[in-house]
């Protein structure tokens, strides 16, 4: 889903917090910004968000969004399907994310967050009438994992993944990530660091906060948008750089459980894990447990895109200086 995983040490040691944050139009500082105690709880059950990642390149002093216009788009869309209806167009969103970000002095790699919500107070399980949302916008300081190589272990799950019918999984809403937060915490005390979902057909969606692809034979195979995955805009990103960089085919189908256990290699994607190599699911080695050399190539040159570095993909970052 972007699927936001906080690494473990940024919840140990949470950033200071930027100078503004931007809600319903305007840029408030931070400690000022207060909503009523009574708006707590029922809000959050038709909140929508995005999760958006800003890479600092100190060679060109340049701090790019990437794909920003897409993350907004998703935002609009995702709005639309809880009946919710915006006061801003993405565009005066997208100028408000490049104003927040200047105005914060972000000189490193940053995470933003926007978030849509009813704020009248109306209890979420009533009808919501095409009402507007408010929008209030996050930013902070975030650490990247590109480049380090690092590989992550992996356990299926005994939840499963919901269903377009019972709460849409292609909404990037706050209420689906309940679904992955059991998830998170059963894997977590099985000794895993994500946890893989299979959808109400036993068939492989994806892991929690993060899109899942398997490799086989130089072929990389990843569930298709109908087994019940977020529309991640990271996933769009990785087929078409495994297609038309990297030569390496992509194929999008149903994957089986135990697929998983005999793929040569493994690894998730999402705005929030970026892209990580898989090294074990449910105890079974994937390929020699390493990062392997098709997802090495695979981090080095969305590292390189994301920083700025690839000329013909400039067109996926918004600068903000």
């Amino acid at each position: 889903m972007t699927h936001e995983q906080p690494k473990k040490d940024e919840w140990a040691q949470p950033p200071a917090p930027p100078k503004y944050l931007w809600m319903s139009g305007d840029l408030v500082e931070w400690d000022k910004a207060l909503i009523h105690a009574s708006m707590l709880g029922w809000s959050s059950i038709s909140m929508v968000f995005e999760g958006i990642r800003g890479y600092w390149n100190a060679d060109q002093e340049q701090l790019s969004i990437f794909h920003l216009d897409a993350h907004l788009t998703r935002l609009m869309r995702s709005m639309k399907v809880m009946r919710m209806t915006s006061p801003w167009t993405a565009g005066e969103l997208r100028d408000s994310v490049i104003d927040l970000a200047r105005s914060n002095e972000f000189h490193g790699d940053c995470y933003i967050q926007p978030l849509a919500y009813f704020g009248d107070g109306t209890p979420g399980y009533l009808p919501a009438g095409g009402s507007p949302g408010e929008v209030a916008i996050f930013s902070r300081m975030s650490s990247s994992v590109l480049g380090s190589s690092s590989t992550i272990t992996c356990g299926v799950s005994s939840w499963s993944r919901i269903s377009d019918n019972v709460m849409p999984p292609r909404v990037k809403a706050i209420a689906n990530y309940q679904n992955s937060r059991y998830v998170a915490d059963e894997v977590s005390l099985n000794g895993h660091d994500f946890g893989i979902i299979l959808n109400q057909q036993g068939k492989v969606s994806e892991v929690s906060y993060a899109c899942l692809f398997i490799v086989r034979d130089r072929v990389a195979i990843t569930p298709p948008v109908t087994a019940g995955i977020l529309e991640s805009i990271t996933r769009e990103v990785v087929i078409e750089l495994l297609n038309d960089e990297l030569d390496v085919p992509v194929i999008e189908r149903d994957v089986d459980r135990t697929e998983l256990f005999i793929a040569d290699k493994a690894f998730i994607c999402g705005a929030g894990a970026e892209i990580q190599a898989i090294s074990e699911i449910d105890r079974y080695q994937i390929g020699e447990g390493a990062i392997g050399p098709v997802v090495s190539r695979l981090e080095k040159l969305f590292h390189d895109v994301v920083r700025g570095r690839v000329e013909n993909r400039s067109a996926w970052l918004t600068g903000v200086y």
